[in-house]
């Protein structure tokens, strides 16, 4: 497919006005909405899961230290570069499918802002910055982070050959779990594995969700997900995968915090409570047909995981 004739700064389509489009300098502006520096949000929900470890095993482990701040800082610029090169190595396998659907047509690549061999080298140097980041964490969790490429390399082409592409999207989304537990803790334990499955449960929930948006192009040029699955079904498995995330949640904190104080332990399974309680409303108010409601309910997703924090916090404090 030959990309169609673009300005070189043509906005994408499903997120114009935002700070790339007004505040970056014109020659960045295509790189940064490769890498989805437009729209935060999936940041966002790479980066959690790997806030809620540090809690959770600084929890396990009863302590909080300044290379735990840097585990903070670490993940977050970690998780907006990996993201960005994520979404770049997503958008050159998927350069020819994004051509053929209204929402993702004007993205970089298939408008013909980047070309193939630039969002190569611009994906490669996140990846390393990223990498360097990397270097600073123990030598069990630097292999931890090198292990993710798998599941990042793996994802883009998962709904090619399967139906539940999401499940893919997941292993790579909470990888930062496993890392961020075995950065503070120096090892893996089974509170790390369950939150990890948790952290699988909530994507297939939110995925969905921004999934129903493309069902019709999607059945169109024959690509795969859980929306075109499930169908009018989804909510009945978004009640499952609901309930799978909080209880995954729920028996990780159990663990954390099974050497604390009692008011410790009623305090920090209000995390996994109170994400509940958002996924909960997300529910409620999924409507399959209206596009707009989508994505307002996959981006409150951030919400969703940052009510859990507080509660881990002043857990850890008692």
């Amino acid at each position: 497919m030959t990309p169609s004739p673009r300005t070189p700064d043509a906005a994408v389509a499903d997120s114009a006005g935002n700070w790339v489009d007004t505040r970056a300098p014109e020659f960045l502006r295509p790189y940064l909405r490769l890498s989805r520096f437009d729209r935060p949000i999936g940041t966002w929900l790479l980066l959690l899961p790997c806030w809620w470890a540090i809690l959770l095993a600084s929890l396990y482990t009863g302590s909080f230290t300044a290379f735990d701040v840097w585990l903070f800082v670490g993940s977050g610029v970690g998780a907006a570069l990996m993201r960005g090169a994520g979404c770049t190595w997503n958008d050159i396998t998927d350069r020819h499918i994004d051509g053929s659907v209204a929402r993702t047509r004007s993205r970089p690549i298939p408008s013909g802002q980047v070309r193939i061999r630039q969002a190569l080298a611009w994906m490669i140097a996140q990846a390393l910055v990223s990498f360097l980041i990397l270097l600073t964490f123990p030598p069990v969790a630097i292999i931890v982070g090198i292990a993710a490429l798998f599941p990042v390399a793996i994802y883009p082409f998962a709904k090619r050959f399967t139906w539940w592409p999401q499940v893919f999207l997941g292993l790579a989304f909470n990888w930062g779990a496993l890392l961020l537990w075995t950065a503070h803790t120096g090892a893996l334990h089974w509170p790390a594995f369950v939150l990890y499955g948790a952290g699988i449960a909530w994507t297939l929930f939110y995925d969905t969700i921004y999934a129903h948006q493309d069902a019709e192009d999607d059945a169109l040029i024959g690509v795969k997900s859980t929306a075109r699955l499930f169908g009018d079904r989804t909510p009945k498995w978004l009640l499952g995968f609901l309930v799978a995330t909080v209880v995954g949640v729920l028996f990780a904190t159990l663990g954390a915090v099974a050497d604390r104080s009692f008011l410790s332990l009623v305090i920090a399974i209000g995390g996994p409570w109170a994400l509940g309680w958002h996924l909960s409303w997300q529910l409620a108010q999924f409507d399959s047909k209206d596009d707009a409601g989508l994505l307002r309910l996959f981006r409150s997703n951030r919400n969703a995981g940052l009510l859990a924090l507080p509660f881990f916090a002043v857990a850890l404090l008692l």
